[in-house]
């Protein structure tokens, strides 16, 4: 017969697991430990341990890791006309627009696109005022905790909150599916790679996969390219800018001697881009 207290006893996951019910966990990683040798064990299943995992993950994740960055928001400008709108509500595909005023900083309100419904039901639109339909904006700090933010949502029925920085400017919006996304997880694709990873990588001759949120002061030091960040932080903030309006997967455009072409994203960002640096060809040199 062993004895279980003897110095090389190794206890097993379930006199671990009991140990931890009998008293508070020492710590999250001890927790997430006996979870997962349970799951192995078939006591849960995968999607039951990858959503306690992403809910212990929003408890201590803040608003800026999952935020959607300044420079790939889709606005509309409050003085805009009803048929400004629909080209935008069309193309991204959103359900909530930050409305700004004088600038991105200035964000007066939210349009929800189902409030246009009643406009086309009267049947005419001469005495449209957006104004009229702006609802109230919520500001949020990037600091906040997002187990905060999400009780905060249910307690609001707010589903967007647009993020600001310490300096009282904004950094970018935040939805309640950009939370949930956390905890029940999202689709990957064969083109993602994981955070940890380094933001530019070679795919190929003269290819490079790059993440969307890559700073363009990077891209520059990377590709000695000359691209201006005064306008826009990320590659993809320069790359929408470019094309017009938050791009879908397959869409390219030629900037400089490069090629950027949307790899991934969904109807709130560009996710990963694929850059092709095109060679020069040198001036054929006349015959003697």
């Amino acid at each position: 017969m062993s004895d279980d207290s003897s110095p090389g006893h190794k206890p097993s996951w379930l006199e671990r697991l009991g140990q931890i019910l009998q008293g508070e966990p020492k710590d999250r990683e001890e927790l997430l430990e006996v979870l997962k040798a349970a799951e192995m064990r078939h006591l849960i299943d995968h999607d039951a341990f990858s959503m306690i995992e992403g809910v212990m993950e929003v408890s201590v994740m803040q608003v800026r890791d999952v935020m959607v960055p300044r420079s790939q928001m889709v606005v509309i400008e409050r003085d805009s006309a009803l048929c400004d709108l629909l080209p935008v509500l069309i193309e991204s595909g959103h359900s909530r627009f930050p409305v700004v005023g004088e600038s991105r900083d200035d964000v007066v309100g939210i349009l929800l696109a189902k409030d246009l419904l009643p406009v086309f039901g009267k049947g005419s639109t001469e005495d449209f005022a957006l104004a009229s339909l702006v609802r109230p904006v919520v500001h949020i700090p990037e600091t906040k905790r997002l187990d905060a933010l999400l009780k905060e949502f249910r307690a609001s029925r707010n589903h967007m909150a647009i993020v600001v920085d310490e300096y009282g400017g904004v950094a970018g919006l935040v939805t309640i599916e950009d939370v949930l996304e956390e905890i029940v997880g999202d689709i990957e694709d064969e083109y993602d790679f994981d955070d940890e990873e380094e933001d530019i990588k070679p795919s190929g001759t003269n290819e490079y996969l790059v993440k969307a949120l890559t700073p363009i002061e990077d891209f520059n030091e990377f590709f000695d390219a000359g691209f201006s960040n005064q306008e826009y932080d990320t590659v993809g903030g320069l790359v929408m800018q470019q094309i017009g309006h938050l791009p879908t997967k397959g869409e390219s455009v030629d900037l400089g001697r490069f090629q950027f072409k949307v790899l991934s994203g969904d109807s709130r960002r560009i996710g990963l881009l694929q850059v092709r640096a095109m060679v020069e060809s040198s001036p054929v040199e006349d015959g003697p």
